[in-house]
């Protein structure tokens, strides 16, 4: 989380919103980002998807079985499709999104029996650090 939160730190210093995430398997990080949506007037650019979709590059395949996704803020909709739609397996996030965020607060998307995959939820981890960004 501690990567994450120097990732989202690189947002900001580009004029974008402090979120950073990172896709982790087997000990090794397979992809990495931050919020690009000011910089690449790109409305997909958020930390989440650029770090699967880096990771899915290195994986050379769309799924990422068995990786986890570490992320400051908790994932609005898009962002928990794209875990669910890449069979990532553990999410980890830190600051709660009573706004957007729709893997605890709002909605229960990476959860949700109705999908075609669950994955496993540990919020509020370092939630302090990752707010005092925001």
């Amino acid at each position: 989380m501690r990567l994450a939160i120097d990732l989202a730190a690189q947002a900001s210093e580009r004029g974008d919103v402090p979120v950073g995430a990172l896709v982790v398997r087997d000990g090794r990080i397979l992809g990495v980002g931050f919020n690009t949506r000011e910089r690449d007037h790109d409305p997909t650019g958020h930390a989440e998807v650029v770090a699967v979709r880096e990771a899915c590059r290195q994986a050379r395949r769309w799924r990422l079985d068995g990786a986890s996704l570490y992320v400051t803020l908790e994932p609005c909709p898009m962002c928990a499709g794209t875990l669910v739609n890449s069979r990532i397996a553990r999410l980890v996030y830190g600051a709660h999104d009573p706004k957007a965020g729709a893997v605890r607060s709002l909605y229960q998307l990476c959860e949700d029996a109705r999908l075609n995959h669950r994955l496993e939820v540990h919020g509020g981890v370092l939630a302090e650090d990752c707010a005092a960004l925001l």
